[in-house]
């Protein structure tokens, strides 16, 4: 039954994608996740349209779905496909439910390359799930960043082989930034990221899935360098000493509190140099003895300046979270018009059941 589900979605996309023009200017392909950086999950294509899907037939079909280890018709482990595979120039990048990143032509389904990601020499088992990849080109040097476990790979997008001059031989370690003055050991903490990062000039910007429980790890939003790998700022949603919000928590609630982390992806504006997100609650869920106070910047809708990581505003949806009320999206950007003037703005949802709607430039809700 997995298997059939999983090929399913995976012929659901290809009928999606496969007559799109290789024009990411003109907003023929997919190139980033969620359609554009602006999180608008929009296409303009009109060729299928209420007239004529449902004289829809398959074209071809890509089956991601692999034989489990055991040889067995039934995994030992429950598998999905939850990513949203992007297109550039008429190649979909896509990832297996375990992990393995594939290349196809858009208009015949034939497979270019697969990518088996490993480390330390043996490969990835299902460790986490993957809701997509991202894209960098800086002429003919083209890109695909993506994560498994708590390695990002950097492979070239002609031919599926690992970058080597990009961190370690083609990989960077999550844990790579993260409180190495904590209390805890981060380097075995669990660090991974569901959700691909965003691409700001030559920047790959990302958040992390981390543990709920009291051994999180920190959730601070990072910054690396596509070119080298090279870690260039450190956003630290639990704030240390001397950063705003510091005071928001008990003394040193750094060294062994985590979490707050951005967990379901991100939006970018690239005219202001902007990239925005949401983050989750502080660990551990369902308890706040230990953490007095607000809790900044946990359960934040937060700008932040995309080349240095600087916070420009935030906005805190709940004042130290006891229930899990992760910010569970990318916001989307969008133009609304209010009071009669056209606005800029930040549509972010929530898990409480409301939508924020927020100035992109300095954070107040339009509507109070």
């Amino acid at each position: 039954m997995e298997k059939k589900f999983i090929t399913v979605i995976a012929c659901f996309l290809i009928l999606s994608c496969r007559n799109s023009e290789s024009s990411i200017q003109a907003g023929k392909d997919w190139p980033t996740y969620g359609g554009n950086k602006a999180g608008n999950r929009y296409s303009p294509l009109d060729q299928i349209n209420l007239n004529n899907v449902t004289n829809l037939e398959v074209a071809w079909m890509y089956n991601a779905a692999e034989t489990p280890d055991n040889g067995d018709s039934k995994p030992k482990y429950p598998k999905a496909i939850q990513c949203q595979p992007i297109v550039i120039d008429g190649i979909m990048y896509g990832t297996t439910p375990d992990l393995k990143l594939f290349a196809l032509d858009g208009g015949t389904g034939k497979q270019l390359w697969k990518f088996e990601p490993s480390k330390d020499g043996k490969s990835y088992k299902m460790i986490n799930v993957n809701r997509g990849v991202a894209y960098w080109e800086s002429g003919s040097d083209t890109r695909i960043l993506y994560s498994a476990g708590s390695t990002v790979f950097c492979v070239n997008a002609k031919d599926g082989s690992l970058v080597p001059s990009f961190g370690q031989n083609g990989t960077i370690d999550l844990h790579e930034g993260l409180a190495p003055d904590s209390y805890h050991d981060v380097s075995k903490l669990s660090v991974s990221a569901n959700t691909p990062g965003i691409v700001y000039k030559n920047l790959l910007i990302i958040g992390s899935a981390v543990s709920e429980s009291g051994d999180a790890a920190p959730g601070s939003v990072r910054a690396f360098d596509i070119k080298t790998g090279k870690l260039q700022w450190v956003f630290h949603t639990v704030p240390h000493p001397g950063e705003v919000g510091y005071d928001t928590w008990p003394k040193d609630a750094w060294k062994n509190i985590g979490a707050a982390n951005n967990w379901s992806g991100m939006s970018l504006d690239e005219k202001r140099g902007v990239v925005y997100l949401g983050t989750g609650s502080p660990a551990s869920d369902f308890y706040g003895g230990n953490r007095e106070g607000i809790n900044l910047f946990s359960d934040c809708i937060m700008a932040l300046d995309a080349a240095s990581g600087k916070m420009n505003w935030y906005y805190q949806t709940i004042h130290h979270d006891l229930w899990d009320r992760d910010l569970p999206s990318p916001p989307n950007l969008t133009t609304v018009k209010h009071n009669g003037q056209m606005v800029d703005v930040m549509a972010q949802s929530t898990t409480a059941g409301v939508v924020s709607v927020l100035d992109r430039d300095d954070g107040p809700s339009i509507f109070t």
